[in-house]
C-alpha cells in the first residue's frame, strides 16, 4: 500500500527542533520525501503499523500535526505528478 505522510512540529523550542529532526529521519526510514513535510511511503499493514507507532512516539499531540493518508489503488489512477520532481518507482529496477 501507498501511504501519504503529512506532518507539521512546532519548532519554537530547541525540543521542537529535535522532534522535528526525528519524525523526518522516522519518515526516511520508510519511504521517500517528495516536499519538506511530506513522504511518500510503500509498505505493508506490519511496516504501516511500525511506522505509525514510530512517529506517535516522536511527536507532541499538544503542539504537533500528524497525518497519514493511505492512497487507494490504481495508483496511476489517483496519483498525478506534475513539475520536476519525479518519484522513485521501487518496482522498477533502480540500476539501468
Amino acid at each position: 500500500m501507498l501511504i501519504l505522510v503529512t506532518y507539521d512540529v512546532s519548532t519554537q523550542t530547541a525540543e521542537g527542533r529535535r522532534r522535528l529532526r526525528r519524525v523526518a529521519k522516522a519518515c526516511q526510514n520508510y519511504g521517500q520525501r517528495v516536499q519538506k513535510s511530506v513522504f511518500e511511503c510503500r509498505v505493508d499493514v506490519a511496516t504501516y503499523e511500525r511506522l505509525e507507532e514510530a512517529l506517535l512516539n516522536e511527536i507532541d499531540e499538544e503542539e504537533d500535526n500528524l497525518r497519514l493518508y493511505r492512497l487507494t489503488e490504481p495508483l496511476k489512477k489517483n496519483v498525478k505528478e506534475f513539475g520536476t520532481f519525479k518519484a522513485t518507482d521501487f518496482e522498477a529496477p533502480l540500476v539501468i
